[in-house]
């Protein structure tokens, strides 16, 4: 166990930290599932913009890696493209 006080200020820190970048990153994986799901393009393309914002976003706080984030946002463009 930690005996300073910085170190289990830390251990609390980090620990909200954790769940908050839990909950944002299981929200935009099913928010990804959403857009896998849907069938008009119209509605697709909405939701693309969203769903690209919280990949951006999750990159940008190391909750996952950029090309990660970069290669989901490539090929959700692309299907979103495929839909008519």
């Amino acid at each position: 166990m930690a005996n300073h006080k910085s170190s289990l200020k830390r251990i609390r820190s980090n620990a909200a930290k954790r769940l908050r970048n839990r909950y944002q990153a299981k929200t935009t994986r099913n928010a990804i599932k959403k857009l896998r799901g849907t069938t008009t393009k119209a509605d697709a393309s909405l939701l693309l913009v969203k769903v690209i914002s919280m990949l951006d976003r999750l990159a940008k706080k190391n909750v996952i890696h950029k090309n990660k984030a970069s290669n989901n946002k490539s090929k959700l463009t692309k299907f979103v493209n495929t839909l008519k």
